[in-house]
């Protein structure tokens, strides 16, 4: 408990232009509400309890209220309102004319009438009831009930009488506040919003302005953007004879318009003068708090009175308009702008979203592995995707969990949902590039691929054609067609994000592995391709089926003449590339799963690859099995596959030179970027290395035209990162996959981890799912160590990170931290990267030893 002394200082503070109002001592509310003041706006009296004096109330010290009560004179009609550090963070409710008792009732009758002083007494003794003494609202379901009949009601449920002193009524509302705030519900409640566990409470105490009584009385708000677009428009609504909220509970006859509406009255058209005045209070309010705030507003006998005002609620949409809109104007800066807009909160803009107001009728819950929403009818496998596309109906890709193989169909369909998985699956990954929506590893749902079922949770079987919305952003899946918002990449949204490019100090790079995503990667203008998965442009029909060729080619000498047929389409996705990027730099990691992967799992696809490579069924599948692995993913695959079948690599290799002389011809120079996965080793590099400088001297020859390229590694396992001084040696430029360096260092599939993760970091066990935020003190300790060993090697090495992580802001700052050139993630979260850099930049300005600082050495490599 506090001491006296220090309560009398703390206790409660008159809200004047000058009064040692502060936010982190009495709230966000109090802070407003003073500035309304020094705005000249018509406050009532309000009176500042701060945190510390209610934490003493909740523990049971009542504050002198004779001189609380002092600052509102004789016949003190009073309410009581929260006020903690962020508004968000919510608070006990509101309660309205406290100090309503016979005396003030009689006294109010002359001033307000008869009924309305009444009223605000029933008014009050309902509330004191339900919110102060916990009665239920029920006791006052009485036939015509008057003040008298309620305090009877109040009187038998509780053995004693109504409270009538003032000074009993407020204390007993302000220790119920306080309490209520200390509850278990209510801390949950606001740690779930970002507060912090001892996060405090500040409470107002202010003089009512009734908006019942003689004359033009009532109560509204309103706010001066459209909460949808940020487009500039009078909003609200106005209730004659209310108080409070009440014009937004509902339609009621005397609820009216405030603008001029063909619908029925207006504020406007019956009280000109007030609705100019609360216009001309809304541009002091937006110049004046830099904001554009919803004003709780109320007319007492045609007087006008402000009583709160509060950020206007709008979209992540309307947010972008409405703060650059502001700076624009010169009411903030643009640096300003981009901090106030949250980098996670834009993903809206960038997909369609099911609309706030929607009718959920929920099938399932699942992890929300890839933003936004989509409705179409479901399929249960990549063909029946394909064609329902090619009949122009949409369609959402259902699969137990998704391979390669179904990356066709995902291309086809609007979204995809799939039993297993996780936020970092094969299907989330896809998914994200593409920009579709996926619900992964969704609860309770059974999938049957036989029978082309689904069946819910609650046991409700749907088939192939039934109709489900799915949103990726809450990860629900919706029974039938909802109402969506459509992406909005506003001139607003575009321009913010120039000034964001202008202030980060990172680089943005995004992942795209066809010409369609580098199409994507454009139009979200990242300033190149980090991370290209070439074996992506195989899955092609006529191109997997040449693949499968090579794949089951006796030799190498057939191996190459199938690899042959796929040399032009593999150079004419690059040139389209380099074409669609110029001068944007184009990175292209190699071939990198293992083979097995491109192969069929179906008998209906064994067959039809048995008729393709002309040999018996029977013989096809002992193939597949003599290729298959017992752990693939630590396999056969990356650079070891393109050291035990160099003709992959070589063509692929070929295909990119040819590309870059082609589409240098036609315009800028091209300098491709050639990187290796799944590097352990230096010699590796130096063998791939060793081979693909002898394809571009065989080009060269060939062409008679000078190539340049960079060589570099993606760095996934962990000795390539303990080793990276040695790789460097070979390398101009190191790129960190950080998905699979997460799955080794800790030795989780990022495929199965969904299962249990949200156990895990409930638990405390990890603070975040690893795949989701970069581990910094692991797979960061990993990252540091390579980068600081690479660049002693090599001063200019060229650092990024290629994996998902680096569209998540956390990871991106511990980029920044590092000294990395830059990060690259898909195409749709290039925009949520590019802010989330600015804002590092302006929050924390890099200086020249805040970033690792890597001793120059006698022995250094020169750059590539």
């Amino acid at each position: 408990m506090l001491r006296r002394s220090m309560l009398d200082h703390l206790n409660f503070e008159l809200i004047t232009p000058t009064a040692a109002i502060h936010r982190k001592l009495h709230g966000a509310r109090a802070k407003c509400l003073q500035r309304l003041v020094r705005l000249d706006m018509p406050v009532p009296d309000t009176v500042a309890i701060s945190i510390p004096s209610v934490r003493a109330i909740a523990s049971g010290h009542q504050p002198e209220m004779a001189r609380l009560l002092d600052y509102f004179g004789s016949w003190p009609v009073l309410s009581v309102r929260s006020s903690p550090m962020e508004t968000d963070w919510g608070g006990p409710s509101t309660i309205l004319n406290i100090g309503m008792n016979r005396s003030n009732e009689a006294f109010f009758a002359s001033r307000l009438g008869a009924g309305a002083a009444a009223a605000l007494h029933l008014k009050f003794i309902r509330s004191y009831s339900v919110d102060v003494a916990r009665l239920d609202d029920e006791i006052f379901d009485i036939p015509d009930l008057t003040v008298d009949k309620a305090l009877a009601a109040y009187e038998d449920e509780t053995d004693e009488a109504f409270p009538q002193d003032v000074e009993t009524q407020l204390y007993q509302v302000l220790k119920s506040s306080a309490r209520a705030w200390e509850g278990t519900s209510a801390r949950l409640l606001r740690m779930s919003k970002g507060a912090p566990e001892d996060a405090g409470l500040g409470l107002v105490v202010q003089r009512m302005a009734f908006g019942m009584g003689k004359g033009e009385s009532g109560a509204g708000v309103i706010q001066f953007v459209n909460s949808e677009s940020g487009d500039a428009q009078e909003v609200g609504r106005y209730k004659r004879q209310s108080q409070g909220r009440d014009a937004l509970s509902g339609a009621h006859e005397d609820t009216i318009f405030l603008t001029r509406d063909d619908r029925g009255e207006s504020l406007e058209e019956s009280q000109s003068e007030v609705f100019k005045e609360l216009c001309r209070l809304g541009d002091v309010s937006r110049t004046g708090l830099r904001e554009e705030m919803q004003i709780e507003f109320t007319l007492e006998g045609g007087n006008l009175y402000i009583l709160d005002a509060v950020t206007a609620p709008r979209s992540a949409r309307a947010e972008v308009a409405v703060v650059t809109q502001l700076a624009n104007d010169g009411i903030i800066s643009r640096e300003d702008a981009v901090l106030r807009i949250e980098p996670r909160a834009i993903s809206e803009l960038l997909h369609q979203q099911v609309t706030p107001d929607a009718v959920r009728d929920l099938l399932a819950n699942g992890i929300a592995a890839s933003p936004g929403a989509a409705t179409g009818k479901l399929v249960f496998d990549s063909f029946a995707a394909q064609t329902a596309a090619a009949q122009g109906e949409a369609c959402i890709l259902v699969r137990r969990e998704t391979s390669p193989e179904d990356v066709r169909g995902m291309h086809a369909a609007k979204g995809i949902l799939t039993e297993r998985g996780g936020a970092n699956g094969h299907a989330a990954v896809i998914a994200r590039g593409l920009g579709l929506p996926c619900v992964a590893g969704a609860t309770g749902v059974v999938i049957n691929t036989k029978a082309r079922t689904l069946t819910s949770e609650d046991g409700r079987v749907l088939g192939e054609g039934d109709v489900v919305t799915l949103d990726g952003t809450n990860g629900q899946v919706i029974a039938g067609a909802v109402p969506l918002i459509e992406a909005g990449l506003s001139g607003a949204f575009r321009e913010l994000l120039s000034w964001a490019d202008d202030l980060r100090d990172i680089g943005v790079r995004a992942n795209a592995d066809t010409p369609e995503d580098a199409e994507a990667a454009g139009l979200f203008e990242a300033e190149g391709i980090g991370l290209c998965r070439t074996e992506h442009m195989f899955f092609g029909e006529d191109r997997l089926t040449v693949l499968r060729e090579a794949i089951f080619a006796e030799d190498a000498e057939d191996r190459a003449a199938a690899l042959s047929r796929l040399l032009p389409m593999q150079r004419a996705d690059f040139r389209d590339m380099f074409r669609i990027m110029a001068p944007r730099p184009v990175c292209l990691r190699l071939f990198d799963p293992p083979l097995h992967e491109f192969l069929p799992s179906t008998r209906a696809g064994i067959v039809e690859l048995a008729d393709a490579m002309d040999m018996s069924a029977r013989e096809a599948q002992a193939r597949i099995d003599d290729l298959s692995e017992v752990n693939p993913m630590l396999g056969m695959r990356g650079v070891r596959l393109g050291l035990t079948v160099p003709e992959i690599y070589e063509m692929q290799a070929r295909a990119i030179f040819e590309a870059a002389i082609e589409a240098s011809s036609q315009g800028a120079a091209v300098v491709p970027e050639i990187m290796i996965p799944l590097v352990s080793a230096k010699r590796e590099v130096e063998i791939v290395k060793s081979r693909i400088d002898a394809v571009a001297a065989d080009v060269m020859s060939e062409t008679g035209e000078r190539l340049e390229y960079r060589f570099g590694v993606m760095v996934e396992t962990p000795r390539a990162a303990l080793r990276a001084g040695d790789i460097a040696t070979h390398a101009s430029f190191l790129s960190f996959g950080t998905n699979d360096m997460t799955q080794m260092t800790y030795g989780l599939s990022r495929d199965d981890a969904g299962r249990f993760m949200s156990d895990y970091v409930n638990q405390g066990v990890f603070a975040e799912d690893p795949f989701l935020a970069l581990d910094q003190d692991g797979v960061g300790e990993l990252l540091a160590l390579a980068s600081e060993r690479g660049r002693q090697v090599r001063s200019k090495l060229t650092l990024s990170v290629c994996g998902e992580h680096g569209g998540d802001p956390e990871s991106i700052a511990f980029c920044r931290s590092l000294g990395m050139d830059y990060v690259s993630c898909s195409p749709y979260r290039v925009p949520v990267a590019r802010l989330a850099a600015a804002q590092l930049a302006i929050r924390d300005p890099l200086e020249a030893d805040d970033v690792f600082e890597f001793p120059e050495d006698a022995g250094i490599v020169p750059d590539l």
